[in-house]
């Protein structure tokens, strides 16, 4: 595991938590310098996706040690922590397990996706070749370029960045994450003093995922934002600028 701390010391503490098969260089790189202006960033790259040889093993035992590292460094309580996407379900577990402390828990669009063992498995199989098929065939890697263009908006450059954050990664890592992501579930109705739930919701993902968020946590401030999954983090100043403006909003917030 790999957490790296940088940012304006005497800000608040905001963990950094990457989505699925990518280093939090990738998935928040194009916020970590507005980011850092105003708070103490923890960020996080899971084993498996940190350069070391390890294989990512599950998401409970990566949690644990995301829960470790809040105690022995923060005394068990850190101001915020955002998820993207996957990492969300951290987020999600670290408020639902209560054995760290946050005052504000922010989910960056998430799908909130939970299974069974067989359908995960089902899913994995199939959706994890689609994820790392096309860095071995440049025919592939184009059309996949255009996809990621056209759907979120990117530029050549971020939609290369993040195909080659997929290409670096083992295989069986990236699997282990998908899959074992749909099996770490979150109960209903979570509330939990002190903490104050936030999610960044992205309509064009569509309402079921607004039901989730509202299944899962008792009275989550939810901000709706007219774009694709995950959009603002992608280079679009138009979706980036009021997303940063709601995480200050959170981030301010007393705690309940």
């Amino acid at each position: 595991m790999q957490f790296d701390e940088m940012g304006k010391r005497s800000g608040k503490t905001l963990m950094l938590l990457p989505g699925t098969a990518c280093d939090y260089q990738t998935n928040f790189g194009t916020v970590l310098e507005r980011l850092g202006k105003k708070y103490h960033l923890i960020c996080v790259n899971y084993d498996g996706f940190d350069g070391s040889d390890l294989i990512f093993p599950d998401m409970i035992t990566v949690t644990e040690k995301i829960e470790r590292y809040i105690r022995d460094n923060y005394g068990g309580k850190i101001d915020g922590a955002i998820g993207s996407s996957l990492g969300s379900t951290f987020v999600g577990q670290l408020i639902q397990r209560e054995n760290v402390q946050m005052d504000h828990g922010i989910f960056g669009s998430p799908d909130l996706d939970q299974s069974g063992k067989f359908s995960a498995w089902l899913q994995s199989k199939l959706v994890v070749p689609l994820l790392t098929s096309f860095t071995k065939n440049e025919k592939k890697k184009a059309k996949t370029r255009e996809k990621l263009k056209s759907f979120f908006q990117m530029n050549d450059e971020t939609a290369d960045r993040f195909m080659d954050c997929f290409a670096k990664f083992k295989p069986e890592s990236i699997r282990n994450e998908y899959y074992t992501d749909l099996l770490t579930h979150l109960r209903d109705d979570i509330h939990v003093e002190g903490t104050k739930v936030h999610f960044i919701y992205a309509n064009k993902m569509g309402e079921k995922y607004l039901k989730r968020y509202k299944k899962y946590f008792r009275d989550p401030d939810i901000r709706e934002f007219d774009m694709q999954h995950e959009q603002w983090l992608f280079g679009g100043e138009q979706y980036t600028v009021p997303v940063l403006k709601a995480i200050d909003e959170f981030m301010e917030m007393p705690e309940e």
